[in-house]
């Protein structure tokens, strides 16, 4: 089953949610929408959910109209954020609830409803909990709880509003791995609305990162990160320094630092270099910066060190902890520091992935 959204716009009075937004999610794809709260994301999510209707563009389900197919016919699973279950039903009966609510024609016979309902019971691990109500599971189990109902329609399509927004982060974190690995088992293409990085980055595909009603890229978790097509995509997607860089006799340089490779042949006056904290190396030879640690502040196993770096500034650089000792990183040392590798901007449109040693 292959999603294609075509050239989606829709507006509410003046304010444009999505501008000609296009993208596809392939058959068993997992894709993520991130970005702000007001990027649009959340607009396509109900867009596809039938909930809302497009100005102008179209949706198409292996090629055929998807938006003017009737609601009753389509096959698409939904899980909001705060559940949404029926507290006066049992776990079992909120299950079952797509299913008895269908026509008589296309209605499960009652014991293949219970069989059903009994299977996913134990696929979302909640044995022996179908009796019991809304009220007496913890937000974990009320979400997984959520998901079984949305999949017991056998949806062609699952969407989800930031399933895990209400829950902390340790139930979280173990609830995004676990559906991680049931939709992979299942199969289903699948679309997430999420405001958390981390969230997508774990679980997508493939990642659409939105920004007032467009998106700035859509790519792998690794080319999201690593490969970032615009300035708003380095700043949302993760940490990064950022350092002003000018044009001298030698390039675009900052504070004696010159990438070496400059695709721009002198063009710009003034570029934006965008370095993440892993990739600014400490006590290298030959380093371009120098620098006083100013504050460590340790987070398992990586240690976050704020530098004060003599011509660009505070910038942000991360160690393994168990480094620390080792290499006398405590406040008020000195060290040296240098750029691993970088993402450059400048202009409008300029960009240049520049990498220590790669000359490019």
């Amino acid at each position: 089953m292959t999603l294609s959204i075509q050239s989606i716009g829709r507006r509410f009075g003046d304010t444009v949610a999505l501008a000609q937004v296009s993208l596809e999610v392939k058959p068993g794809e997992f894709v993520a929408l991130l970005g702000p709260s007001g990027s649009g994301k959340t607009t396509l999510l109900r867009i596809l959910a039938g909930l809302d209707y497009p100005d102008v563009g179209k949706v198409s389900l292996d090629g055929e109209d998807f938006l003017a197919t009737d609601a009753r016919k389509l096959r698409v699973g939904l899980v909001f954020q705060h559940y949404a279950l029926f507290r006066h039903m049992t776990v079992a009966e909120n299950i079952a609830f797509g299913l008895r609510v269908r026509s008589w024609r296309l209605r499960p016979r009652r014991a293949e409803i219970t069989s059903r309902v009994s299977e996913l019971l134990s696929r979302v691990r909640l044995d022996g909990f179908g009796n019991r109500y809304p009220a007496q599971l913890s937000g974990g189990q009320r979400q997984r709880v959520a998901l079984a109902r949305a999949l017991a329609v056998e949806p062609q399509l699952l969407l989800l509003d930031e399933p895990f927004g209400a829950l902390d982060a340790q139930v979280r974190t173990g609830l995004r791995r676990w559906l991680r690995e049931l939709q992979e088992e299942l199969g289903i293409s699948t679309v997430l609305v999420t405001h958390d990085q981390e969230e997508a980055l774990e679980l997508a595909d493939r990642i659409a990162v939105m920004n007032n009603g467009v998106i700035e890229q859509f790519g792998t978790p690794e080319e999201i990160y690593f490969e970032p097509a615009t300035p708003f995509v380095c700043e949302f997607i993760g940490r990064v320094n950022r350092v002003a860089m000018r044009r001298g006799t030698g390039g675009l340089s900052a504070a004696g630092w010159v990438p070496r490779g400059e695709p721009w042949h002198g063009h710009y006056p003034h570029a934006t270099a965008y370095i993440r904290p892993e990739h600014l190396k400490i006590g290298t030879q030959d380093a371009p910066w120098q620098a006083l640690v100013r504050h460590v502040y340790l987070a398992g196993s990586i240690a976050h060190l704020d530098l004060d770096v003599s011509g660009v500034g505070t910038l942000e650089a991360d160690v393994a902890s168990e480094d620390l000792a080792r290499r006398n990183l405590a406040v008020g040392a000195q060290v040296s520091v240098s750029p691993a590798r970088s993402v450059l901007f400048a202009g409008e449109s300029a960009r240049w992935s520049w990498q220590a040693g790669a000359g490019t």
